[in-house]
């Protein structure tokens, strides 16, 4: 070989590994940055289920462990998750974590006390559990051993369990419902699955389990009352709107209705003010469509449902405006208790103002039109309300029929 055709083939040699390094590098990079990515999921996810909450015992270190949970039949010491291969999950798969929190079964093959929600974080994807894995495994690793199982006999034998879960766990990952928003779904996956709300707003029968009749109907925890979460417009969240629900989800503060105290501060200030804008909304969405329940009224004659469905569509467009009670701001917004024109016996002039608007008059703020926003039967439920709400004591019978009469006009 000539010394020229030598010297051009070491060069390109030369090139040629300099390339490779340069696309490795790239890859590497790049991999790292989507691991990145992964554990900053994973770590949004975990504050989405609160594991902080129940994995840290007092004045010991995130995630390792050590918090008393305390049952009707004992108490349970929360495992560590730190990394730790001794003591933690750091000798875990993927795969097994993600059993744990679909199957609950732990790495051992043993049947999980639903002290860990698994019955709820059946519900989220292997991607979420995969990224949630990827996040504690990123923590810094912490030796404590745990004690886990302080339970009576014969509630500390594991196998007590199998009947436990034939009766209580459904195994299952969320499936969106196709009738229903994407923001609709999202607060579903969150409030059902990683949220696990229902753990501690749900009344409980002497097995542990959930009463499926009065989910969300509210229960005592801890020597607290969880509240209702039901749209029940006396007991639950029917009189709030979506925005007021997602403003206390965020800082624990409702004006005018409530503030957090006792266990639920605790999970807003580790969990909740921690979410976007966008899954506190959902989540308010979500909630709002909870059907309201009567075991908790005392009493109180529940609201037919097309009544209900027009409150909450009041408070989420119309309240902001007219006020909760419907009695305006004089000068400014019209009220409606009282209305000549909202208690008419033809029901057509409030409908057409809901669906086209009005424009000002005098000091009177421009209403917005809201045909592009609400549905017929929507329009026809709000016009129902106020027509039999604060006094009034018009007939309700707005229809979708009427109101997709009068849009077409």
């Amino acid at each position: 070989m000539s010394t020229g055709i030598l010297r051009k083939w070491r060069g390109a040699r030369l090139w040629g590994g300099l390339l490779a390094a340069v696309a490795l590098g790239a890859l590497s990079q790049a991999a790292g940055a989507d691991q990145a990515a992964v554990v900053a999921r994973g770590a949004y996810l975990a504050q989405a289920g609160d594991c902080i909450s129940c994995h840290t015992a007092k004045d010991g270190q995130p995630f390792a462990g050590g918090y008393r949970l305390d049952t009707p039949f004992g108490y349970l010491l929360a495992p560590n998750i730190t990394p730790d291969k001794e003591t933690g999950i750091g000798s875990w798969t993927a795969d097994e974590f993600y059993r744990a929190m679909h199957e609950g079964v732990n790495k051992r093959g043993q049947d999980m006390y639903p002290a860990m929600p698994y019955t709820f974080y059946t519900r989220i994807t292997r991607a979420d559990s995969d990224a949630i894995f990827a996040y504690l495994q990123s923590l810094k690793p912490v030796r404590n051993a745990v004690e886990i199982n302080h339970l009576h006999f014969p509630f500390n034998q594991r196998w007590c369990m199998a009947v436990w879960r034939e009766l209580y766990f459904n195994e299952g990952t969320f499936k969106p419902d196709a009738a229903q928003s994407p923001q609709w779904n999202r607060g579903a996956y969150l409030v059902e699955g990683l949220g696990h709300c229902s753990a501690c707003h749900s009344p409980r029968n002497a097995l542990g389990g959930i009463e499926q009749n009065r989910a969300y109907t509210g229960a005592t925890i801890d020597g607290w009352f969880a509240l209702n979460l039901t749209s029940n417009l006396h007991t639950g969240l029917g009189a709030w709107s979506e925005q007021e629900i997602a403003t206390y989800l965020k800082t624990g503060v409702a004006p005018g209705k409530t503030t957090v105290f006792g266990p639920m501060a605790e999970v807003v200030q580790n969990s909740l003010s921690h979410l976007s804008d966008a899954d506190l909304a959902a989540m308010a969405t979500y909630l709002k469509s909870i059907p309201p329940n009567s075991s908790l009224r005392a009493g109180a004659a529940v609201p037919e449902a097309s009544q209900q469905r027009g409150a909450s569509l009041y408070l989420d467009h119309c309240a902001g405006c007219h006020q909760a009670k419907g009695r305006g701001i004089p000068g400014v917004f019209p009220p409606l208790a009282g209305n000549g024109a909202v208690i008419a016996p033809d029901p057509a002039n409030i409908l057409k103002v809901i669906l086209a608007g009005l424009p000002p008059r005098g000091n009177f703020i421009p209403m917005p039109a809201f045909a592009s926003q609400l549905n017929d039967q929507q329009i026809a439920d709000i016009a129902n309300y106020v027509r039999t709400s604060w006094g009034n004591t018009a007939v309700p019978d707005s229809s979708a029929a009427q109101v997709a009469k009068l849009r077409g006009k």
